[in-house]
């Protein structure tokens, strides 16, 4: 029961509801419903109402299907009212800055392995658990994982289900940050002009009229088809490029399925993508606030305080280099949110973020930035655990 399909999809359901609600007719509208989602969902997950993440060992079969599926065709659902000449405009600089904001996570792993004294804490295999939040941090839990298979950090139970804990409590723990740095930060910004999108109130700002939508059934079965069918597409010919030799992911084709369909006249007239998309990405929100498993991490003694702490040095001394650096090129504090979402959080959560700033403008640049961390994540990690990290033995 406790980890049945049904049960937790009804929970997720409430508590997208829940979150709307609140911020629709309460003073909590400020935080916005991305935010309050994730809360919400972490404060459930560990009071024990429902499962606090998914393991081999105590899988939850609904989270596993909405990280496949659910949240991949969202991706797909909101890129179809992207138009591509206002996404170019974005361009090299949001480019430069994720790619500026890799370089401060593989610091901040070099100053947290020092800072916590890794070789000592952690043993041997610090340099492979450092390089595995190096890739994760910078693409995903595909880079963490394809360094912990080459290392074989995944045959040491307490480590790496203890590196896995903290890298999702963190990613929790950044996504509320980040949706907050354009609110905290902006007295940093004052006299700095940036490219900032236009400022909208009341229900604009909620982005409430943007995702209301007359639908029909027959809108609600064709945007279905056209998701589902995309994900069929994107997985086919990911794995017949593989059979070939040849690594492309299927984020990417689906990406590229949708940002060709959104530009055909045709796009316009497909209803209930933005709702279906937007309830979809409320549910992978959610999911991410149910990974956050305090009780986890203080069951793993020292070895959990240890972890934690070099994981917020890791991620606090990308945040700052990012900051930094968006000063100096005069970027928007919603793209130093963004692109720092896309680093730590992957294109899913980066590309939810966006749109809860209220800046759709940014959509199509999170999932490319998404992918770009997801293509060199694991080379980052393999060079900060065989170049850099070693040299703190």
């Amino acid at each position: 029961m406790f980890t049945s399909s049904l049960y937790v999809l009804t929970l997720l359901s409430l508590i997208v509801v829940l979150s709307e609600y609140l911020v629709r007719r309460t003073f909590l509208r400020h935080l916005g419903t991305a935010l309050l989602v994730i809360l919400v969902t972490a404060i459930v997950a560990n009071l024990g109402i429902m499962p606090a993440g998914s393991s081999a060992e105590r899988p939850v079969p609904a989270y596993d299907a909405i990280f496949a599926y659910v949240a991949p065709i969202s991706i797909f659902w909101l890129l179809l009212r992207v138009n591509l000449r206002d996404v170019l405009k974005a361009g090299l600089p949001l480019v430069a800055l994720f790619l500026i904001g890799s370089l401060g996570t593989t610091l901040g792993v070099i100053l947290g392995m020092w800072a916590v004294n890794g070789s000592e804490h952690i043993g041997e295999l610090y340099p492979a658990v450092g390089g595995m939040f190096v890739g994760t941090y910078t693409g995903g839990s595909v880079n963490f994982n394809a360094l912990a298979l080459n290392y074989d950090i995944v045959k040491e139970g307490v480590l790496y289900s203890g590196s896995v804990v903290v890298d999702n409590i963190i990613t929790t723990i950044w996504m509320i940050v980040t949706l907050a740095i354009p609110t905290v930060l902006g007295f940093l910004w004052k006299g700095v002009k940036t490219k900032a999108a236009p400022s909208k109130e009341g229900a604009d700002l909620l982005g409430i009229a943007d995702d209301t939508e007359s639908v029909h059934p027959m809108d609600i079965g064709l945007v279905l088809a056209l998701g589902m069918g995309a994900l069929l597409v994107a997985e086919g010919l990911a794995a017949w490029a593989a059979s070939h030799g040849y690594q492309f992911p299927s984020i990417i084709i689906i990406t590229i399925l949708a940002l060709i369909i959104a530009q055909l006249p045709i796009a316009k007239r497909i209803k209930g993508a933005q709702t279906l998309g937007m309830f979809a990405v409320y549910l992978f929100l959610a999911v991410i606030g149910a990974f956050c498993d305090l009780a986890a991490l203080g069951e793993m003694g020292e070895l959990g305080g240890v972890l934690f702490v070099f994981a917020l040095i890791t991620v606090s001394t990308h945040g700052l280099c990012t900051l930094l650096a968006a000063r100096a090129m005069k970027l928007s504090l919603e793209e130093v949110a963004m692109v720092s979402q896309a680093n730590v959080g992957g294109g899913t959560s980066a590309l939810a973020l966006a749109r809860s700033l209220g800046r759709s403008d940014l959509v199509l640049p999170a999932v490319l930035l998404g992918a770009l961390g997801n293509a060199v994540g694991t080379f980052l990690g393999f060079w900060a655990a065989e170049q850099l990290l070693p040299l703190l033995g």
